[in-house]
């Protein structure tokens, strides 16, 4: 795994519009046209977006006649999944070892508690 694909990956998916456009390809190929109708931004716009997509590895475009359909790419979000999977391992043992640290105290017995009647001196 490369960092600077991986950075690449992540400063691509921080936009909303971005991840959007990755939602509606991973159901099929579309064009920047229809990659645009839902957005309320020109289509300079959503191409530019497109172009930080494909920089990052997360699409890729074919040529089909007058056509240059966008599809989605595996790899780099594979990539970054392992990435988030590494830490999520760790965090899951984190939370296992506080589990059974409080199993442990619940089970321990209550230390006795001070009288109320003493005055202190």
């Amino acid at each position: 795994m490369q960092p600077q694909r991986l950075d690449a990956t992540f400063a691509a998916l921080a936009d909303p519009t971005r991840r959007a456009i990755l939602a509606r390809l991973a159901s099929g190929e579309a064009t920047v046209t229809e990659l645009a109708e839902p957005f309320a931004m020109s289509q300079p716009a959503i191409s530019k977006h497109l172009k930080v997509l494909e920089h990052a590895g997360l699409i890729s475009r074919g040529r089909d006649a007058q056509r240059r359909p966008c599809r989605i790419e595996a790899q780099p979000l594979a990539e970054a999944n392992v990435w988030l999977e590494h830490y999520r391992r760790i965090w899951e043992r984190n939370y296992q070892r506080l589990d059974a640290l409080l199993s442990e105290l619940q089970a321990e017995p209550a230390p006795a508690q001070p009288s109320k009647s003493r005055k202190p001196r």
